[in-house]
């Protein structure tokens, strides 16, 4: 990573401004009532504090651009959640915001997809755009709403918000229950495992005669209406856990029987 760039996305960090503590206080109580330009002044007078973070991350083979935003990011969070009544200085409270900006930000970026830099600076943007549209409006802005304030595209602001998510695989546990682990594709409806496209390949009908009332209703359920765990559970009256518990003994059940 090299640290020693003068301009860091297009910022010429030799020239960033130093806050006094009195201006400090001073903005923020403007921030405090909606200025605006203070807010932004502020940002920018502890970009500084930014580029000192990134420091620690000297090892790391990203590109100091994308530190540098994401670090700017981590800044704006703090910023717009920091409460100036506590007898707490600001650095001390910001820091460890940007650090983990960075470093959730290292996490996913670990994954073997890498994303071209156009579309990181459009998804950053878009971040950017959507923590001041939130900030100012006190609610979460729409795509159309960002989309306007930056001037890109809708559809290109999705393409490249989605480009930077990391992939999550299906067997990924989300909830545990009693010993029994349920999955991201325990969540997920399977809308081609219709009755028809069964029968066309197996004789179920056969099979299923060897479960038990619950059992052959979940499966019905689960595979011939393509419902997913959770409404399954809830049209039956019970835990996801139990759906996860009796879909998984009713399938080992046909396996046997349909191998055999």
């Amino acid at each position: 990573m090299a640290l020693g760039k003068v301009e860091i996305c297009g910022v010429n960090t030799s020239k960033l401004p130093i806050l006094k503590n009195e201006e400090k206080e001073e903005l923020f109580a403007r921030i405090e009532n909606g200025d605006k330009e203070a807010r932004e002044e502020y940002i920018r007078g502890n970009l500084r504090l930014v580029l000192s973070v990134i420091k620690r991350f000297s090892q790391s083979n990203e590109n100091v651009d994308d530190l540098f935003q994401i670090g700017c990011i981590g800044l704006i969070k703090a910023i717009d959640n920091f409460d100036s009544s506590l007898n707490v200085k600001f650095s001390t409270y910001a820091v460890p915001m940007i650090i983990g900006e960075i470093r959730r930000f290292l996490r996913d970026s670990s994954s073997p997809i890498r994303v071209s830099r156009s579309l990181k600076d459009t998804a950053y943007k878009a971040i950017y755009a959507k923590e001041n549209l939130t900030k100012r409006n006190l609610r979460e802005p729409t795509i159309m709403e960002i989309s306007e304030e930056i001037g890109i595209p809708k559809e290109d602001i999705v393409y490249a918000l989605d480009a930077i998510q990391n992939p999550m695989s299906l067997y990924e546990p989300v909830y545990t229950e009693g010993g029994d682990t349920l999955y991201v594709m325990d969540q997920i409806s399977d809308k081609k495992c219709k009755e028809d496209n069964w029968i066309e390949n197996i004789s179920l009908s056969e099979a299923m005669k060897r479960l038990d009332e619950r059992e052959n209703e979940i499966i019905m359920l689960r595979f011939f209406e393509g419902k997913t765990q959770m409404e399954v559970a809830e049209y039956i009256g019970i835990s996801q856990a139990q759906v996860s518990r009796l879909e998984k003994n009713a399938l080992r059940t046909m396996k046997k029987y349909l191998v055999f």
